[in-house]
């Protein structure tokens, strides 16, 4: 568990000493870098729990039919940021997201979520606007 806070909290410690307004959040990168590497990875780790505070808010009040699932390679960040100055390891994490029906990847709204990550491993969702709902294909058989 241990070894989870410290990997989590040198990704972040490492993605915010980047100076750039993380370039990752403005362009579609063509090539690897270690930026990006270092976005994959704290996506990864992310993951699940992104995808447990989007099904509370879309299962089953938008969608009745599945829960949502989220594409790693898919989340957009928007911003990050130390909570407590310098060398603090209190960060938050803004990024936009477009959840799936993971099935056939098909996108089913869009949201801008926001948590801040401390030691501990804490994980915990400050900020979540749903900002679409998308309609999704009719499943019409003819």
């Amino acid at each position: 568990m241990r070894k989870i806070l410290f990997t989590l909290t040198l990704l972040l410690v490492l993605l915010t000493s980047f100076q750039t307004e993380t370039s990752l959040a403005k362009n579609n990168p063509s090539q690897d870098s270690e930026e990006l590497r270092l976005q994959d990875m704290l996506m990864n780790m992310l993951t699940p729990n992104i995808e447990k505070d989007l099904r509370s808010y879309y299962y089953p009040k938008v969608i009745k039919d599945f829960s949502p699932v989220v594409a790693p390679w898919k989340i957009k960040v928007i911003e990050t940021k130390r909570i407590n100055g310098f060398r603090g390891f209190i960060l938050q994490i803004t990024f936009e997201i477009e959840p799936t029906d993971g099935g056939q990847w098909v996108p089913i709204g869009k949201d801008r979520m926001t948590y801040e990550i401390s030691s501990g491993p804490e994980i915990k969702l400050i900020n979540h606007t749903h900002l679409k709902t998308y309609k999704l294909p009719s499943d019409s058989k003819d």
